[in-house]
């Protein structure tokens, strides 16, 4: 039995010595210790033996177990070692590879122009004022001279929600608002920057949605002359030193005298091109002095103050900066474009 015993012993030994991984391992481990391995099986034979060779073999088994599952245990140890160093080898990370770039994000030209804008009549001492999209038909349109069923309204077709609420087609309500808050010929100088809506999209250069400025001073002894200082300085700062202005009569319902001012053409400086057309000149804003019957309906008395008011778009401002040909180009949302500004 001692002889069976010790061969045993050997050929657990070979086996585990010939396992190359752990699946192998644990075969070796049934094969020998397990509820029908040849040492189980061996004890189980111990019932035919003596009462003297009882404990002896008994002995010799449980230190053949004992040395089949320590040998067992340290394979165990090293293939588990030889696998994550496998594992290892085959997953590695390179810690020194550049991390993917994260692309930011820049303003619009639309808004970069605005801003641009802002700064300038900030700097000449305007109030930004603000005021809802969605307007009344009061403001919109009667409290700027422009009474229901006016041919006037023509001029801008319109978004209605209901017989009396729309969405507003110019930043002249703002005016409006502004004016009833301060009444009693209190002095004003804001801009009322905001989109605006209008059934216009027939062209390159229209958009049913636009971004407009519009600014209104009121004060004592306000002259034409006040608007046309302020809009060459505005021009000056806005497109170059060197450009000049031109003012032509013109009709808004809300002004008198009222004029179209166009700017000498930021392409050809003057000098006649297709974009201008070969006038040296582009329209850029429409102004004028406001009217009387506007200066009443807010609560300001016309024989003690006078004002002007006037009204750009951005996105022309904008076309016009950066050189572009087709307003639908701010609003494609092509990243190829946008990134070039």
């Amino acid at each position: 039995m001692e002889q069976q015993i010790n061969e045993l012993r050997g050929r657990a030994a070979e086996a585990v010595d010939a396992a190359t991984n752990l699946r192998e391992l644990d075969d070796v481990r049934v094969k020998f210790l397990g509820k029908k391995g040849e040492l189980t099986t061996l004890l189980r034979g111990m019932s035919k033996l003596t009462a003297e060779e009882r404990p002896i073999v008994g002995k010799l088994v449980n230190e053949a177990r004992a040395q089949i599952e320590q040998i067992i245990a340290e394979k165990n140890s090293k293939l588990k070692a030889a696998e994550l160093q496998s594992k290892l080898a085959t997953e590695t990370i390179d810690v020194t590879l550049p991390g993917r770039r994260v692309h930011d994000g820049h303003l619009h030209p639309l808004t970069l122009t605005l801003n641009r804008v802002k700064e300038i009549f900030v700097s000449m001492g305007y109030s930004v004022e603000e005021g809802p999209e969605v307007e009344t038909d009061y403001y919109n349109f009667e409290a700027l001279n422009l009474p229901k069923d006016h041919p006037a309204r023509d001029m801008q077709d319109s978004f209605y929600i209901t017989e009396e609420i729309l969405l507003r087609t110019q930043t002249s309500p703002v005016q409006a608002r502004t004016m009833e808050r301060h009444r009693d010929n209190e002095p004003i100088r804001m801009i009322a920057p905001g989109r605006v809506y209008r059934r216009d999209d027939y062209d390159a250069s229209h958009s049913p949605m636009f971004t407009q400025v519009e600014g209104l001073v009121i004060d004592k002894g306000i002259s034409f002359a006040d608007l046309k200082g302020t809009l060459e300085d505005f021009s000056k700062k806005i497109f170059g030193e060197k450009t000049k202005i031109r003012l032509r009569p013109s009709f808004f319902p809300f002004t008198e005298p009222s004029a179209e001012v166009d700017v000498s053409c930021v392409m050809c400086h003057g000098e006649g091109c297709k974009v201008c057309q070969g006038t040296g000149w582009l329209e850029i804003l429409g102004a004028g002095m406001v009217h009387p019957d506007v200066l009443k309906m807010s609560g300001y008395d016309p024989a003690e103050v006078s004002g002007f008011a006037f009204g750009m778009g951005i996105e022309r401002i904008a076309m016009l900066t950066y050189g572009l040909d087709d307003m639908r180009l701010l609003y494609d949302n092509d990243v190829r474009f946008l990134k070039q500004f």
